[in-house]
């Protein structure tokens, strides 16, 4: 296995907003593939409860850029106007930045799970999401691979997840949980992110001793 490789696709999938390359088109068989490799992923209790629903088509698109601007944009501005450190503040200047650009973005997927947390006989939130967040993951490093970026977003957030789910006719029984826009990547020319030293985060055995 080249570790080489492996670190630095690991260590250099970003979320990426300002770079995501509008005028390319993503190609279908590309997603697919992309996809092929995120359902490898791990599984809780061999639950393959993900579906994926892909968007590609300018009105639909449209439409959902529209209920994502409504539902977020003054949210992402609240919190940027009470971050408190210039890191924090870039982040969420360019996740304003994606609401303004949303609807040009040439895919958009919208991973989700089968079942309702909401529902009878749920489930525990972490067997829940146990299979749809690594296949997450994988997809986007998938996407990376290919020279696409990805971010993903959660707007499926109190009433707004029901707009969400009646403009792309998901079922009552399926879960959206994030929506990833998808784009062919301005340069790549990415980097590790600042982190802190893991062994000031890590412990061993016990918490404390």
């Amino acid at each position: 296995m080249n570790f080489a490789g492996t670190d630095h696709l690991l260590s250099t999938t970003r979320a990426v907003r300002r770079r995501l390359d509008l005028k390319r088109p993503v190609e279908r068989e590309v997603i697919l593939e992309c996809l092929r490799l995120a359902i490898q992923a791990p599984t809780a209790s061999n639950m393959q409860s993900w579906r994926w629903l892909v968007i590609d088509d300018p009105g639909v698109r449209a439409e959902v850029a529209e209920i994502y601007v409504r539902g977020t944009a003054s949210r992402i501005e609240r919190r940027r106007d009470h971050a408190t450190d210039p890191q924090s503040r870039r982040v969420y200047d360019s996740a304003l930045y994606l609401t303004t650009i949303l609807d040009r973005v040439p895919a958009l997927i919208v991973p989700c799970a089968e079942g309702r947390l909401d529902g009878p006989r749920a489930l525990d939130p972490a067997v829940f999401y146990g299979s749809i967040f690594p296949a997450i993951w994988s997809l986007q490093l998938a996407l990376r691979s290919r020279g696409l970026g990805s971010v993903m977003t959660t707007p499926f957030l109190g009433d707004q997840e029901a707009l969400y789910m009646q403009a792309l006719r998901i079922p009552a029984t399926v879960t959206p949980v994030a929506l990833l826009p998808v784009a062919y990547t301005i340069g790549d020319e990415f980097k590790p992110a600042k982190r802190p030293p893991v062994e000031t985060i890590t412990q061993w055995n016990r918490w404390t001793e």
